[in-house]
């Protein structure tokens, strides 16, 4: 499982521990991702995510994973994100 967000594509970065004596090391800082559920109107249902925090709160800000993910164009996209994606727009069209 890859320690990277599909939704805003958050993922590792590196760079150096500086000791006070300047000696520099390498590390990493890993990204703060969380196993979610998320409700989504269109479907119905809960949708078990694994997403970094910043992405909890960007998709609160837009107002919940539909609206997140239909005003999102798809590049911007990862694949489990186009998968949900997909399911609502095919859920949407059975709807109209």
């Amino acid at each position: 499982m890859s320690r990277r967000c599909d939704f805003v594509g958050r993922k590792p970065q590196s760079g150096n521990n500086v000791s006070h004596a300047m000696n520099k090391t390498r590390r990493r800082w890993l990204p703060n991702l969380q196993n979610a559920t998320l409700h989504s109107d269109i479907l119905q249902e809960g949708v078990r995510v694994r997403l970094s925090t910043r992405a909890i709160r960007t998709i609160e800000k837009n107002g919940g994973l539909d609206s997140f993910l239909m005003g999102t164009p798809n590049r911007k996209l990862g694949p489990d994100a186009l998968a949900i994606k997909k399911r609502l727009e095919k859920a949407q069209a059975a709807a109209a």
